[in-house]
């Protein structure tokens, strides 16, 4: 028996919500996910008309929806944001030269102005140049503190005090655990 969903009584459900137990359509999804982001920009005054605000741009699919939302969010509720991209090239070989591609189409696609900053241009060495010095054991740590202020230093040239990052809840509880040893 096909289950409608509960908001519309009118679509095929296709997912259980884990918040709320609700089996709903895609479409409601898609409405409750951004209703749900807008109450939480407005109730906490996230920002304020004419910010500029930078979407860490991975190419990744959190950033990616991050980065529609934000521009879907700012155009229906005339926030009245600047928004802009911001990816960092750790300068990885053939780690992040597909991603950065999703980038720019991004960039293409949401019309949004887009800033990488590399590791090479920020410190004077890339990941792999990091990597021959220190070797492999632990280079993600590195990587991901030069990653954190590189998205800082981006943010700073362009003139942006907000950075907002797209994570999900399995990006969350994983850094729970790993910061809980």
């Amino acid at each position: 028996m096909v289950k409608l969903c509960v908001l519309c009584n009118e679509n095929r459900a296709v997912l259980k919500r884990p918040k709320t137990g609700q089996q709903i359509c895609q479409q409601c999804f898609f409405y409750v996910f951004e209703t749900e982001i807008h109450h939480t920009i407005q109730d906490t005054n996230l920002f304020k008309r004419g910010e500029k605000v930078a979407i860490g741009a991975s190419g990744g699919k959190d950033s990616t929806v991050l980065a529609h939302v934000m521009k879907t969010l700012n155009d229906r509720y005339d926030y009245g944001l600047d928004l802009y991209l911001l990816s960092v090239d750790e300068g990885i070989t053939g780690y992040r030269d597909d991603s950065l591609e999703t980038v720019k189409r991004n960039q293409q696609q949401y019309e949004l102005p887009l800033k990488i900053v590399s590791y090479h241009e920020l410190y004077g060495w890339s990941m792999d140049e990091i990597v021959r010095e220190v070797g492999r054991k632990n280079n993600c740590t590195y990587c991901g503190v030069f990653r954190r202020q590189a998205l800082d230093r981006g943010s700073a040239m362009l003139g942006i005090k907000h950075i907002v990052t797209g994570h999900n809840a399995d990006d969350i509880a994983e850094t729970i655990l790993m910061n809980s040893k």
